[in-house]
């Protein structure tokens, strides 16, 4: 979701909860709001728990998780694919890899916390 939108339903919440109930609304508002908040955190807490589970930098295949990236998903979306951490490849941390049992790797790159491109590399590919 866009954070703007995210914002501005917020604020929504809490006008048309005051304007329809008071205070009391109001409170509501704030109560679904922040039902939201823990709603997003339990997931981002659940896909940091999953990817414990794996090594560093692993990926099943690199070839399906090239064909699932799309331009604009967030390191969390691709967490959640790859459920494994991806191992930094500059201190920047604008590039991330995976890679699979078979030597293929992903490598991707995040331009506003957003994958702005992505390449395969194959083990013939580099010798």
């Amino acid at each position: 979701m866009n954070q703007w939108l995210g914002w501005i339903l917020a604020l929504a919440a809490l006008a048309v909860g005051y304007v329809q109930h008071g205070w009391q609304g109001a409170l509501m508002g704030l109560t679904v709001v922040a039902f939201w908040l823990l709603l997003q955190f339990n997931r981002a807490v659940r896909v940091m728990r999953n990817a414990n589970r794996a090594p560093v930098g692993h990926v099943d295949s690199a070839v399906m998780l090239n064909a699932k990236l799309k331009p604009g998903m967030r390191m969390l979306d691709i967490v959640s694919l790859t459920r494994s951490l991806g191992q930094r490849l500059d201190g920047s941390g604008e590039r991330w890899v995976w890679r699979d049992a078979g030597g293929a790797r992903v490598e991707v790159e995040m331009k506003g916390g957003r994958c702005s491109r992505w390449s395969l590399a194959r083990e013939d590919d580099v010798a």
